[in-house]
């Protein structure tokens, strides 16, 4: 079977995480840190807002079950791509929107989503989401994995 990897910033990490996860054809997730300039960070480092790295989820899927065009509207159907840097009451540069894309396919793919989103009408705001080549991933703390699954709980509550 052939997998691929998806990488996505959507704010906190836990949410992100059980919305991918339960997705049909995908096989594994994995939170962690990515985009920014320390090495092997972790969460206390990423919280200060000075390492550049933004909270994601590492998404392995069977592109024969689900495409990489269905999780990026899983992507922007579940958080606001238009705040910068934030997402309801969490702010700082970790919680921004980004897609890591993997393949020059992807790139593609996100580019044209992310044009179609911004012409849907959906958002009355520009679209600030970043679209970059994906850069080490730095798997987050065990405790942060699956973090809601482990709690009973389907959403973070705000």
């Amino acid at each position: 079977m052939q997998t691929e990897k998806a990488t996505f910033g959507a704010g906190c990490f836990w949410g992100v995480e059980e919305t991918f996860r339960n997705l049909k054809g995908v096989l594994s997730t994995s939170v962690g840190y990515a985009g920014g300039r320390k090495e092997n960070p972790t969460y206390q480092d990423v919280c200060t807002d000075k390492t550049g790295h933004a909270e994601v989820v590492e998404v392995e899927f069977d592109p024969s079950q689900i495409n990489y065009d269905e999780l990026l509207n899983v992507f922007w159907s579940n958080h606001n791509p238009t705040t910068l840097n934030r997402q309801g009451p969490d702010v700082g540069t970790q919680y921004r929107s980004v897609i890591f894309y993997h393949s020059p396919e992807q790139e593609a793919t996100a580019k044209t989503s992310k044009e179609k989103v911004a012409k849907s009408g959906r958002f009355n705001r520009t679209i600030v989401t970043q679209i970059e080549p994906a850069p080490k991933f730095w798997r987050a703390e065990e405790y942060h994995q699956r973090y809601l699954q482990k709690r009973g709980q389907s959403h973070c509550t705000v």
